[in-house]
């Protein structure tokens, strides 16, 4: 059986699942995505990932910003689509427009539900020291992230992982499964697996709030922290340079021997540059002052004036 399909997705995360589910001869007969925003130093509007991807296969784009009117949801079935795939699209689907595909709409999401149901599933598994995480093609519901699971692939997160690393075996991963998962819905074999209703998480959005560096925590927690956020929105830290304290971006760190007052500067020579936390100590390995480009330790303690005998904050 043959499939119209209309793909929903906004960031560079859902492309790959684009361009395979398109790569297969699949008939993707709209594309929605979010409306282009002004961005850079000219503030112009620039389309979103998934726009341009969608334009250059010369598939119809559509940017609502909302799909909750009745011509929206009128113009949506105008489609005839027998399914809809929604990977992190950024808008949330009423009841009309998940019942108006023949076989509904199949998100493809980025953790093992349901652990982190939500808008940042990535971050917050690294955050919380996940050590594994995953793709499903879920069958969407009126609830956050509740339906049942049709597909899954699970990968290991290795300990120095960063949310960009796992950001980038994810995004290609879920294009798999969702191939796979069309592919079985088109022989009619897809199966649907009721999610358990223990160990359910919810991953809520990064707040800016949270991604300053508490170095009155345990070693573990800071390194998940920092790792959780690179390399955005970026852990920050106050460094002291002579008498001025700036924002410092801390975008990979590891595990590190020693201990002492939460912030001392433990060791600051060569690619040695080791703060202490409440349990142990973390290393810094590649950081970001304001304005400046990214660099390594070494780089950064070389060249940056860094008063090490003010704690960090």
């Amino acid at each position: 059986m043959s499939l119209r399909i209309v793909f929903m997705g906004t960031p560079e995360f859902s492309v790959p699942t684009l361009m395979d589910i398109v790569g297969q001869g699949w008939d993707v007969v709209a594309c929605y995505s979010q409306p282009p925003r002004k961005a850079g130093r000219g503030m112009e509007l620039h389309k979103t990932a998934v726009h341009e991807a969608a334009e250059s296969l010369g598939i119809p784009v559509y940017t609502p910003t909302s799909l909750k009117s009745a011509e929206e949801q009128e113009f949506f079935r105008s489609h005839q689509a027998d399914v809809a795939v929604v990977v992190a699209y950024g808008l949330i689907l009423p009841k009309a427009i998940l019942e108006a595909p023949e076989y509904g709409c199949l998100n493809g999401h980025a953790s093992l539900l349901p652990r982190w149901r939500g808008a940042a599933p990535i971050n917050r598994a690294i955050m919380a020291g996940d050590t594994e995480t995953g793709v499903q093609v879920m069958k969407m519901e009126a609830g956050l992230d509740t339906g049942p699971v049709c597909m899954s692939e699970s990968i290991a997160i290795t300990p120095d992982m960063t949310t960009g690393e796992l950001h980038d075996r994810l995004s290609p991963l879920c294009g798999d499964v969702m191939v796979r998962a069309l592919s079985a819905l088109s022989r009619g074999g897809l199966t649907e697996t009721v999610q358990s209703e223990e160990g359910v998480t919810y991953a809520s959005k990064i707040d800016k709030a949270e991604t300053r560096i508490d170095w009155g925590k345990p070693a573990a927690e800071v390194h998940n922290h920092i790792r959780g956020l690179s390399p955005f929105p970026g852990a920050w830290t106050e460094m002291t340079f002579g008498t001025k304290k700036e924002r410092v971006k801390v975008l990979r760190s590891s595990a590190a021997e020693g201990s002492g007052t939460p912030g001392t500067i433990l060791k600051a020579e060569g690619d040695e540059f080791i703060v202490a936390c409440a349990e142990g100590a973390v290393k810094l390995a590649l950081l970001q002052r304001a304005g400046k480009k990214s660099m390594s330790a070494e780089e950064f303690l070389r060249g940056g004036h860094l008063d090490t005998a003010v704690p960090l904050v």
